[in-house]
């Protein structure tokens, strides 16, 4: 009986442990915001419909949905190409413009997510400050880009040159006024939503203008920075799809259960042959090989120069193995072919990654797709999501190997200067070149 009663009275603490835990798991939840009620929106964002056009529908009615889908894709695709090589041909003023409506329209889309999944708690002023701070980003990146390579037209122009000189200050100005109304905003039942939405908001800030921005960058230094990269990236989008459609059997990731082992194998290979070859068609043109400059006597933005040794042909040794197979010794290729080869391998090994990271953020708010404007493709960020992630690395490698000091950026600095600080400069580089020896010799040649 001592041992019964030991046993209840043990079964009893048991019992009022278990309780006090369930007690504070779910004092833990309240605490955190991970309640019922905070987390039923995950599931009430909406699955976007099927838009496929009524003459497509009708078209391929007969076929299954996995053939339709097929069709559906690559029939869009090829309209986008087009729609790529007409802006192509339209230069690079509305190449920019492109960029910034992509910009705005990925900024919408994943701004929309949120809203539609924090809607029913009626946070104030979320949207606005949204598209107000996408205001503030825009004019500071956009004001930098400016005054970097249209030095001199920003110098003639009044106006120009005092928002160029307090350019910065301006640009924190505006940022602490939306910090400002996003603090005034703040309401006691909602603090915790509304620093997630800000959060939100200032990581899709970092994810699609700061990077959308270093595409327009990438675009200054040649179109062939902009167009190459971007069309490796495409280029590993459908033939990894095709390959993948047509030999895939071994699944990728679990993130996205159609890519597969084969579809990316394919899909690298032929980015690479791509890569090389359009960069050898591309390399032998001014108009996409030369940077984007103002011209102060025609006031216009010029693409014309001397293609640097880049774009220069030039004469390569083949290895011992590739001798005997082509019965070549050497072969002429251009410079930027090999810089190539970097581009279209990151575009089909690290590019699919930033696809990757879409995909779990998709999974996370359960939708499908990030919107519903292209048909069989879905948003404008379901196609963009691994060009941010490749404008960046092309950043980077242009500042890391390619570019080197501007002269004329160098020019048009010491022009901006005070005249006794222009004389200085003017002694020290004399003083220098006559160190060196060059000076002499250059007054004997003249």
């Amino acid at each position: 009986m001592a041992e019964l009663r030991h046993r209840g009275a043990t079964d009893k603490e048991l019992q009022h442990q278990n309780s006090e835990d369930k007690g504070s798991e779910t004092e833990g939840k309240e605490r955190d915001g991970a309640s019922d009620n905070e987390t039923k929106s995950d599931s009430g964002v909406p699955v976007p419909a099927d838009d496929t056009p009524v003459v497509l529908n009708k078209a391929l009615s007969g076929l299954s949905s996995r053939w339709k889908n097929w069709w559906v894709r690559g029939i869009l695709t090829l309209a986008m190409i087009s729609f790529f090589f007409i802006i192509i041909y339209l230069g690079p003023m509305v190449l920019m413009m492109i960029v910034l409506c992509v910009q705005i329209k990925c900024f919408h889309e994943i701004i929309t997510i949120g809203y539609s999944v924090y809607h029913s708690y009626h946070l104030p002023w979320f949207r606005t400050l949204s598209w107000y701070f996408l205001l503030c980003v825009n004019y500071f990146f956009y004001g930098e880009t400016v005054t970097d390579y249209f030095f001199t037209l920003v110098q003639r122009e009044e106006p120009l040159r005092i928002l160029s000189k307090y350019h910065r200050f301006i640009s924190f100005a505006l940022y602490l006024t939306g910090f400002c109304m996003f603090v005034l905003s703040l309401v006691k039942k909602h603090y915790r939503l509304q620093f997630y939405m800000f959060g939100w908001t200032h990581v899709t800030l970092l994810i699609v203008v700061t990077q959308s921005h270093l595409i327009i960058h990438n675009l200054f230094e040649g179109m062939i920075w902009f167009i190459v990269p971007i069309s490796c990236v495409i280029c590993n989008d459908i033939m990894a799809y095709m390959f993948g459609f047509f030999f895939g059997r071994t699944p990728l990731i679990k993130l996205s259960p159609k890519k597969t082992w084969e579809g990316f194998i394919g899909g690298f290979f032929s980015t690479v042959v791509f890569g090389i070859l359009l960069s050898y068609l591309m390399s032998g043109y001014r108009f996409f090989v030369c940077p984007v400059e103002f011209n102060n006597d025609s006031n216009s933005f010029t693409v014309y120069c001397e293609p640097s040794e880049l774009f220069q042909l030039q004469n390569y040794g083949l290895p011992p193995v590739l001798q005997s197979i082509t019965g070549w010794t050497t072969v002429k290729l251009y410079p930027f072919q090999i810089h190539s080869i970097a581009l279209s391998a990151f575009a089909s090994i690290m590019g699919p990654f930033g696809g990757f990271f879409a995909s779990g953020f998709k999974r996370a708010f359960k939708i499908k797709d990030f919107a519903n404007t292209i048909p069989g493709h879905g948003g404008i960020m379901d196609r963009f999501d691994c060009q941010y992630l490749m404008a960046t690395f092309v950043n980077v490698y242009i500042a890391s190997f390619i570019r080197g000091p501007n002269p004329s950026k160098v020019i048009q600095q010491l022009l901006a200067l005070r005249p006794d600080q222009q004389l200085h400069i003017f002694n020290s580089l004399k003083a220098h070149l006559t160190e060196k020896g060059l000076l002499p010799a250059l007054e004997e040649a003249a």
